[in-house]
């Protein structure tokens, strides 16, 4: 596929994605421009990157650092925001650190001392997320989120971590489930982050599959990938 075929593609993709939006914010009441579209770009190139920015969507997300790392340096000179939107071991919060400006995936104490030390390290500030278990099962088996009733102490350690600001919460929707009562679920999680930190104003849920109940239960920022980029590929070219 010739390049100029590729930014057809994720044109015409990107206008069906905005259109779902429209008419899920048309249905629930709310304005488009309360919704921040996330291209999740994990497993496609840097190539995809750029041209995606070209067609006005700056706000990418990846899921390991690994391949976060290289395509955000490759990227280094265009305007773009970085999501950190996959599990993030406390090893790796140095490294992701150095690029993201938002950790959408901060689920225990410890990971949120080490970003705290590796935004001081770096000279930067980190937008972080509290990412929440919506699935009790998921969270028995180590999926990562917080269980709800640990979300306002994370939430409280994040606001007074130096290096660190404290944006929201996180959640994937529970698999195999209807993710509407999820949903509602995170958005009063939110509603009680709020309360004490009025600025934390995201909430990041919603993905290709489930953004219509996303939308309608509140949530501001969408990580989609299959719906803008296609399937995913083995080998990032």
């Amino acid at each position: 596929m010739t390049p100029d075929e590729r930014r057809a593609e994720l044109a015409d993709a990107l206008a069906a994605v905005r259109a779902r939006v429209a008419a899920a914010c048309a249905a629930a009441g709310r304005a488009e421009d309360e919704i921040t579209l996330i291209a999740v770009t994990k497993t496609f190139p840097a190539s995809d990157v750029r041209l995606l920015a070209g067609l006005g969507l700056t706000e990418v997300g990846e899921n390991r650092d690994q391949e976060a790392r290289p395509k955000a340096a490759d990227c280094a000179d265009l305007p773009l925001t970085w999501h950190f939107v996959g599990r993030l071991q406390t090893n790796k919060a140095r490294a992701v650190a150095g690029y993201a400006d938002v950790v959408h995936s901060v689920d225990r104490a410890r990971l949120v001392r080490a970003l705290a030390d590796a935004a001081d390290r770096a000279g930067r500030t980190l937008r972080c997320l509290v990412q929440v278990s919506l699935d009790e099962v998921e969270r028995r088996e180590g999926r990562g989120g917080a269980a709800p009733g640990d979300v306002p102490g994370l939430a409280d350690a994040i606001a007074e971590a130096p290096g660190l600001d404290l944006g929201g919460v996180m959640a994937v929707a529970p698999l195999g489930a209807d993710p509407a009562p999820a949903f509602d679920r995170l958005a009063e999680v939110a509603a009680g982050v709020r309360r004490n930190h009025p600025g934390a104003s995201i909430v990041s849920a919603g993905m290709s599959g489930d953004l219509e109940q996303a939308i309608a239960c509140g949530a501001t920022h969408l990580r989609i990938g299959t719906a803008l980029l296609g399937g995913r590929r083995a080998i990032v070219r």
